[in-house]
């Protein structure tokens, strides 16, 4: 053979050029292979773990899940069933022979057991809607879930009967509630949902909760499996209180209902202790703010002694499990945009475990993520990094650090070159405070070349970005761009006081903070006046629209799904009710001049900038409405502009792959066609 007459040292680098070839760049097509696990539960005596299995159908264009095994060294790697229905929510039985997941069918979606000595599985309900929240009873004998029931519209008036074969227009639809649509779900069906039991080992589910109230969310069984601790909001004025909830408790037999907290402000999560003398929550005092930290809360069982633990730490608390011994609770937080784990005992002491949870939303690079506990402490938990979405890590009770035991993309990323993701730190010229980012350089990277530089703001604005795998990312730049994103003021996983800067003030100092990014990498010598690009979506396309508003500094810009007019938009979204007093003073009636001062259309007399707008056509949160009055404004006043609607895309565009690509790719279209060649 012709490798036996190659000198050795030619040949190692043959060996070495043949395998660097092999890498492609990231592609469009590529985001159908990837694969991600979601929800892993480990098993009580920590041998096993079951989790979801995510991966894009290209045929159906939606992301799917199966159930999958694994044990906690990495081995025994399966899926649990041999069904091809779509599988979820995966929860162990107190002794771990058995486990509930839920599962759809033909009918709808219902409740399975999975026999983990046979393999079996059976389906154990006949459900009329979809089961929720599904848990465990002490014993073992039953599972408590939630459900919607849903009753008739309200009927206003009586139509006269139309003649037999008769094409009459379709009836109105009618509501008198607050809240009856919500974007990616549209028109709500009128309705409560309540808590059920069911035997364990099938027959009829038992409707424990009654009355004209939402029971959803967390449940949690007393230890002796005579209790179902919830939260709620079951007040006379719960449909216009709606940041406030309870923690209640009712009896399994009677269906009795105790109210155990009862402040301004939402108590939520609740979880009884394994020795049954406290129960854990998660709640703040509402003093109607823009971000306000959630923080952990004990209490005796009967609601009694009611203090928050959590204090010292200036971090919003999540996904709380008691340890066995009820000497304190395993929880999650994002601090400085990264997801982690900890630990805090029920004096308030806390330990950090572990880091890098998510990489569940693998479109954008937002805060994400689950993890489970044992009985003896070990930990089962996503873990991402830029170079890859969520697989599975174990932490052992006493590790140092935890393992990864799952590498669902080796046969891809491993063959993909990705661009590095480089985490900065700048100071803001408004008040000097330190401002957070991430650069991600194209692949192969000439730091002695020219790139056009791509600023990508985070929606929210109360969320966050971080280090993480993010396909659009990835894409944009494969296609030649470093891409800027940056955690400005409001962004989450930075303290209270940092986020609820916003209050009155959004957009705002925000901007400043966002175009300080942009003159430190401009200084660092990685972006250059005349390659500045920016987009964003959601409360990134405000934050972009605002932007192009205020300089001229950028040769074309992208806004997705943006609010650009806060009077029209406060009244007609999804969640219209949720603005006044948060965002800024008053109803819009009541503040029109604060509403117009912080609406991007107030500055669109002063856009120069090559701008696409994009929207999804059944977007609910930030109406296509809000999108048409900026192309509209830039048509009359004869800018370069263009209109890209997307068909049947809610605001969550990227829920369907082929949008996801489709906003990626005419983001890219547009940047593409004001990138001249000699900037390059």
């Amino acid at each position: 053979m012709i490798f036996k007459k190659l000198p050795i040292t030619l040949l190692l680098l043959f060996i070495l050029f043949n395998g660097n070839a092999q890498k492609k760049e990231f592609t469009y097509m590529d985001l159908f292979d990837l694969q991600y696990a979601s929800d892993p539960q480990i098993s009580p005596n920590g041998e096993w773990v079951v989790y979801r299995r995510m991966r894009m159908d290209v045929m159906k264009d939606k992301s799917v899940g199966d159930l999958w095994i694994i044990k906690t060294d990495g081995s025994e790697h399966q899926k649990l069933t041999s069904k091809d229905n779509s599988e979820l929510s995966p929860r162990w039985s107190p002794k771990g022979d058995r486990i509930a997941y839920v599962s759809s069918t033909d009918e709808g979606s219902e409740i399975f057991i999975y026999w983990f000595n046979t393999g079996k599985s059976a389906k154990i309900s006949q459900l009329p809607f979809s089961p929720g929240s599904l848990t465990w009873s002490p014993n073992g004998d039953q599972l408590a879930f939630t459900m919607k029931l849903e009753e008739k519209t309200p009927v206003v008036a009586k139509m006269p009967k139309k003649p037999k074969g008769a094409k009459w227009a379709e009836a109105p639809r009618i509501t008198d509630r607050l809240y009856h649509e919500a974007d990616g779900r549209g028109y709500i069906k009128p309705g409560f949902s309540h808590i059920f039991t069911i035997p364990s080992n099938g027959g009829a589910p038992r409707q424990l909760s009654s009355g004209d109230f939402h029971h959803r969310g967390k449940l949690s069984w007393s230890p002796k499996g005579d209790k179902i601790y919830f939260s709620a909001n079951r007040t006379a004025d719960w449909e216009y209180e709606f940041r406030n909830s309870e923690i209640y408790s009712i009896g399994v037999e009677n269906g009795t209902i105790a109210t155990l907290t009862n402040r301004k402000g939402p108590d939520s999560y609740p979880v009884a202790s394994p020795n049954g003398k406290f129960i854990a929550y998660i709640g703040y005092d509402d003093q109607v703010q823009t971000y306000q930290v959630r923080r952990l809360y004990l209490m005796n069982v009967d609601g009694s002694n009611q203090r928050v633990v959590s204090q010292e730490l200036d971090r919003s608390v999540s996904d709380i499990v008691w340890d066995s011994k009820s000497e304190g609770l395993y929880f999650s937080f994002d601090d400085k945009g990264n997801s982690k784990i900890g630990y805090i005992t029920a004096q308030g002491k806390v330990k950090e475990l572990a880091d890098d949870m998510g990489g569940t939303t693998i479109g954008r690079p937002y805060a994400s993520g689950s993890f489970s506990v044992s009985k003896n402490g070990k930990i089962v938990f996503t873990k991402t990094r830029p170079e890859h979405p969520s697989d599975l890590a174990i932490l052992n009770a006493k590790a140092k650090s935890p393992v990864k035991i799952t590498d669902l993309n080796q046969g891809l990323l491993s063959y993909r070159n990705l661009g590095k993701v480089e985490e900065v730190w700048y100071k803001s010229s408004v008040d000097q405070r330190d401002i957070q980012g991430w650069v991600v350089y194209p692949p192969d990277y000439d730091a002695s070349k020219k790139y056009p530089f791509m600023v990508e703001n985070h929606g929210g604005p109360i969320l966050n970005y971080g280090d993480r795998f993010s396909v659009e990312m990835q894409l944009y730049a494969a296609a030649g761009y470093i891409v800027f994103y940056p955690n400005a003021r409001g962004s989450t996983s930075y303290g209270e006081e940092f986020g609820n800067l916003l209050y009155n003030n959004y957009p705002g100092d925000d901007y400043n903070d966002v175009m300080d990014g942009v003159d430190f990498c401009i200084a660092k010598g990685i972006a250059h006046e005349d390659q500045l690009f920016v987009t964003g979506g959601s409360a990134g396309g405000i934050m972009t629209a605002w932007i192009i508003g205020k300089n001229n500094r950028f040769e074309a810009a992208v806004v997705a799904k943006p609010v650009m007019n806060w009077i029209s938009k406060t009244l007609v979204a999804d969640n219209y009710f949720g603005y006044a007093n948060s965002r800024y003073p008053g109803q819009p009636w009541e503040n029109f001049e604060g509403y117009w001062k912080f609406s991007p259309l107030s500055l669109v007399g002063n856009i120069e900038t090559p701008t696409m707008v994009m929207v999804g056509m059944n977007d609910l949160r930030t109406p296509p409405s809000e999108a048409k009055q900026l192309y509209h404004a830039l048509k009359l006043r004869k800018k370069e502009t263009v209109f890209v609607e997307i068909p049947s895309a809610s605001h969550g565009i990227a829920n369907r792959p082929s949008n996801l690509i489709t906003k990626i790719a005419h983001t890219l279209a547009w940047f593409d066609k004001y990138k001249s060649a000699d900037k390059n």
